[in-house]
């Protein structure tokens, strides 16, 4: 990802780092990672090299959330109440501010929505880019920003949100998994992704039916996605229902536990 945003340039910075990554997956016994599209990835690094035996090694081991500590809670928290939100439907951005989320493409969405006086939109957060962002539209009527909390309101903060979003830019979304995606999902709350089209992300967003995949950097696309779900408040419900059952069923601690553990169990088999 530092490569493709452009944080590193060096060619022989680049270099050093590939070539101690494919020192590590050569020697370690098993190599796990988020999602199949980082699978991929590595397969392409692997194969045909030699003394390297295949891709076996390789595990998709999601993250986790904290099913119990993440809860869905009533949308009239003390958070929205701290912030002025009322009772306007809440858009919420929560996360890294940063250059590799599209949070330029989200604000031009709250533009294009300044005439709906229902609807807000929250950036909550900080990072590299939030100084700039706020500068430029922190003063709009319908965005807010907001910052980070302690983890003891987690819950809280992003049952304040009644629809959340994961922008990534193009070209991003096979390299990263936003960790966040689970907690959204445990909360209980709708979430739209505006990631490239069959990652990860995606994918599950679409399969387990909490909410709606977008293109990445695409704001019309993005703007009719939320007005879908903000004029249709039962679907969004529906959504948000559909995604506690999915992180509950595959993405709680235990069901990810038990995934590491028979991966050990493997690993001392194949030891003795």
């Amino acid at each position: 990802v530092a490569v493709e945003v452009g944080a590193i340039t060096n060619e022989r910075v680049i270099s050093a780092a590939q070539a101690l990554e494919r020192w590590t997956y050569r020697h370690s016994d098993a190599v796990t990672v988020l999602s199949e599209d980082l699978a991929e990835n590595l397969r392409t690094k692997i194969v045909g090299r030699p003394g390297v035996g295949g891709v076996d090694k390789i595990r998709v081991i999601p993250n986790f959330v904290d099913v119990d500590a993440i809860r869905p809670v009533d949308r009239s928290t003390a958070y929205r109440s701290e912030l002025g939100l009322g009772s306007r439907f809440v858009v919420m951005y929560a996360g890294n501010i940063g250059w590799s989320q599209s949070l330029d493409m989200v604000l031009a969405s709250a533009d294009a929505l300044r005439h709906r006086d229902d609807i807000v939109f929250l950036i909550n957060g900080a990072g590299s880019a939030r100084t700039e962002l706020e500068a430029a539209h922190g003063h709009e009527p319908n965005v807010v920003f907001g910052g980070f909390q302690p983890v003891e309101r987690l819950a809280e903060v992003l049952g304040t949100g009644d629809l959340h979003l994961v922008p990534l830019r193009a070209g991003l979304a096979r390299s990263s998994v936003p960790s966040k995606s689970y907690s959204v999902l445990a909360a209980g709350r709708p979430l739209i992704a505006s990631v490239d089209e069959g990652t990860e992300i995606a994918r599950m967003v679409t399969e387990s039916g909490s909410g709606v995949a977008t293109p990445p950097d695409d704001t019309a696309a993005l703007t009719a996605a939320i007005l879908d779900v903000a004029d249709d408040r039962r679907e969004g419900e529906r959504m948000g229902a559909s995604g506690r059952q999915f992180v509950e069923r595959w993405a709680s601690p235990a069901a990810i536990a038990e995934q590491y553990e028979r991966l050990f169990e493997e690993l001392v088999a194949r030891r003795r």
